[in-house]
């Protein structure tokens, strides 16, 4: 504020329009909690799936295939995008850089405990990108986009939404590039969500966000109906709650496989299943995929190491009967 001299003389303040308008506080939207919440309980449904394959109740490859791959994408892209729109809400138009980083360092932590965690546990499949590392990348790449024009951003996601089947390079399959989604090679992890396209997402919800801040409609989206309570708790610890569900829910099954154990694996089945999923994911068509696993199966029955490979007794990366029968697996299969 400054003073005129008439204001002076009646001792009352006038704005001065040469400085920027104070950001007005924004409603508080009860509703994006719950959304949180919804999204929650989807991606616990979604690992349940996963778990009940790790303990043999599901066929392996069931909760990356199919309905169950298009469902892990939908809340994937759906924790992005209230991402996208929280950060609007929280730091538009002034970008509030302690409370930023802040929260930035919570969810690197969680993200690098869960790399560790897995690395431990899972060192063949861990979480070297999942999506708490999405999250906090995309974050600080979503701050240069907060005081881009909305349509600009709308149209840099849909570039980035598209660019995986536009662009995929062998220069890319480096291990220290993997994190952005354009290698020929997909990794194996068990949550893998790499920049491209994941950044699309939250650009969208930074683009919605901003289309509803400047047409003045954030009053009227304060009005939507708030949900239930403890479905609002949940999403305002959602980071608490990612932490903690599948050690509750691993430690759930556990307890249930003592009472109702799986049923006992086929092993033939089980070998052509993650052989073909494998194949699958290296981005060979399913014709290749089904006569190297036919191939390599075969292989290993005459050589006996069927067993040994299903039960980790052996590695495929370490044992040289193992890379000499895929060689010629692969030659075979390739053949006209």
């Amino acid at each position: 504020m400054r003073f005129t001299s008439r204001a002076r003389a009646k001792g009352q303040p006038v704005a001065d329009k040469s400085q920027p308008p104070l950001a007005t506080a924004k409603p508080r939207l009860l509703f994006l909690d719950a959304l949180r919440g919804i999204a929650l309980i989807a991606m616990a449904s979604y690992h349940f799936s996963w778990d009940l394959e790790f303990f043999g109740y599901l066929e392996p490859g069931t909760s990356t295939q199919g309905a169950f791959r298009l469902y892990a994408r939908a809340i994937a892209s759906s924790f992005l995008f209230l991402a996208g729109f929280s950060l609007v809400l929280a730091h538009y138009p002034q970008l509030r850089p302690s409370a930023f980083l802040r929260r930035l360092g919570i969810v690197a932590l969680a993200a690098a405990a869960i790399s560790a965690a897995t690395w431990w546990f899972t060192p063949d499949a861990w979480i070297f990108f999942g999506i708490l590392h999405a999250i906090a990348l995309c974050s600080v790449i979503g701050l240069a986009f907060l005081p881009v024009p909305p349509i600009v951003t709308l149209v840099v996601a849909g570039i980035v939404l598209a660019l995986p089947s536009l662009v995929s390079l062998p220069a890319f399959d480096h291990p220290f590039l993997l994190f952005l989604g354009l290698s020929e090679r997909l990794p194996r992890s068990n949550d893998f969500v790499p920049l491209v396209p994941w950044l699309g997402a939250l650009l969208c919800g930074i683009a919605a966000a901003r289309f509803a801040a400047d047409r003045n409609m954030l009053d009227q989206l304060a009005k939507l109906p708030p949900g239930p309570a403890w479905l609002r708790f949940g999403g305002r610890h959602s980071l608490t709650v990612y932490l903690l569900h599948q050690p509750v829910l691993i430690a759930l099954l556990y307890l249930g496989s003592l009472v109702i154990p799986p049923p006992s694996p086929d092993p033939v089945a089980d070998y052509l299943s993650s052989c073909q999923q494998a194949c699958g994911v290296q981005g060979n068509d399913s014709g290749l995929c089904t006569r190297f696993c036919d191939c390599t199966l075969d292989a290993l029955k005459t050589q006996s190491l069927l067993e040994p490979l299903q039960s980790g007794a052996i590695l495929p990366e370490q044992d040289a009967r193992i890379k000499s029968l895929a060689a010629e697996c692969t030659a075979i299969s390739r053949a006209p």
